[in-house]
C-alpha cells in the first residue's frame, strides 16, 4: 500500500470523477486507474462502483475515513521532517558530566541561545554511564562524558574528542599530605577516598590505576556532586581523586588544598557523543560544532589546531 494510492482513492471519492481526480492529481486518468486497481488488488476487495459517477462500495466506505487519517499523518510526518532538517526543532536535550556542566558549557549555552532563540534546550547533570545509555534509549541528542570505549563502539556512534586533564588529590588544608609536592601513591593508599558513585567513569578510573600502582583503594564515602566532595574533605582526614576542571572553585579556598600526584599521573579524556544520523540535523550539529570549538580551549595550542582542522561533521 503506497500513499498516492491512497491520495488516488481519496479523490475519486470526493469527486466522483477518474478524470477530475487525475486533473487534481496532475497525472493521467490511466495512471489513477492503476492506483485505484493496485489499492484493490492489495485490499483483495472493490473499493468503488464504476459508473457515471464513481461511488465508494461497502469496503470503500471502510476504507475511506482510515485513509483520510493516514494521508493526514503522512502530510504531518513531512511536514514535521522538513521542519527538523530545516533546522526548526523544538529543543534539544544535553547530558553531560557535572565538570563540564560547570565550566565548558555555559558560555557554549549562552552563545547556542542567542543563535537559536527558538530553541528550548534542556540540560541534565549525569554520570559517564547513565549519559551514554540516555542517549541510546533516544532521550538526550548529545553525551558529554568520560571516553569509555566499551559503551561507544557501536557503528551508529560518532565519538569527538574534546580534551584530556590531569586528575589530582583533594585534602583539607591541614592534611597530612598536603607536605607532599606531588602526592605519591602508596601515601595516598593510606588514607580514605571519597570516590563518585558506581556508574560515573571516574570511579573506574581511579580503581584501575590503584590496582596498578600495587595499593588499595579505601572507598569511605560515595558521592555524586561537586560540592559535596569540598564539603566532606574539608573536614578532615577524607582524600578525593578529581579531574582538574572539577576542582576549579576549590582553589580560593583557604580550607583545601591540590596536589598533583606522584609518576605515573592520572588523567581522564572527554569526549562528546552522539548518533550519526544526529549528526545530519542541523541544530544538533550547530550545537556539537559550539562544543568542539570551546573543548578545542583546554587542550594545548598544538593539539587544539590539530582538532580544530578536523571537520567531524
Amino acid at each position: 500500500m503506497r500513499i498516492e494510492q491512497l491520495e488516488a482513492f481519496l479523490l475519486v471519492s470526493e469527486t466522483g470523477s477518474f478524470q477530475q481526480a487525475a486533473k487534481k492529481c496532475g497525472v493521467t486518468q490511466s495512471t489513477v486507474s492503476r492506483q485505484i486497481q493496485a489499492l484493490e488488488t492489495e485490499l483483495d476487495a472493490p473499493l468503488l462502483h464504476r459508473s457515471a459517477q464513481a461511488k465508494l462500495t461497502v469496503a470503500g466506505e471502510a476504507l475511506l475515513p482510515k485513509a483520510r487519517r493516514m494521508c493526514q499523518d503522512w502530510r504531518q510526518a513531512t511536514r514535521d521532517i522538513a521542519d527538523l532538517m530545516a533546522g526548526k526543532q523544538p529543543e534539544l536535550c544535553i547530558a553531560a558530566i557535572q565538570s563540564t556542566c560547570s565550566h565548558l558549557l555555559p558560555p557554549v549555552l549562552q552563545q547556542f541561545c542567542q543563535s537559536h532563540p527558538h530553541v528550548q534546550l534542556r540540560v541534565t547533570a549525569l554520570g559517564s554511564d547513565r549519559s551514554l545509555k540516555v542517549l541510546r534509549d533516544g532521550l538526550v541528542d548529545v553525551a558529554i562524558v568520560m571516553d569509555n570505549e566499551r559503551l561507544t563502539t557501536s557503528p551508529d556512534m560518532s565519538v569527538q574528542p574534546l580534551y584530556e586533564e590531569p586528575v589530582e588529590v583533594l585534602m583539607a588544608a591541614d592534611h597530612p599530605l598536603t607536605q607532599f609536592e606531588q602526592v605519591p601513591w602508596a601515601a595516598l593508599a593510606e588514607y580514605p577516598q571519597v570516590v563518585f558513585k558506581d556508574g560515573y567513569g571516574m570511579q573506574r578510573l581511579v580503581q584501575a590505576q590503584f590496582e596498578r600502582s600495587g595499593g588499595e583503594l579505601h572507598a569511605a564515602l560515595e558521592l555524586n556532586t561537586l560540592d559535596a566532595f569540598r564539603g566532606v574533605v574539608r573536614q578532615g582526614q577524607l582524600t578525593a581523586l578529581l579531574p582538574q576542571s572539577a576542582l576549579t572553585e576549590g582553589q580560593p579556598d583557604p580550607t583545601l588544598a591540590i596536589r598533583p600526584t606522584e609518576a605515573p599521573t592520572l588523567s581522564r579524556r572527554v569526549v562528546l557523543v552522539t548518533t550519526r544520523d544526529r549528526l545530519v540535523i542541523p541544530i544538533i550539529r550547530d550545537f556539537c560544532q559550539l562544543v568542539m570549538e570551546r573543548g578545542a580551549c583546554f587542550l594545548p595550542p598544538q593539539s587544539a589546531a590539530q582538532l580544530l582542522s578536523v571537520e567531524p561533521f
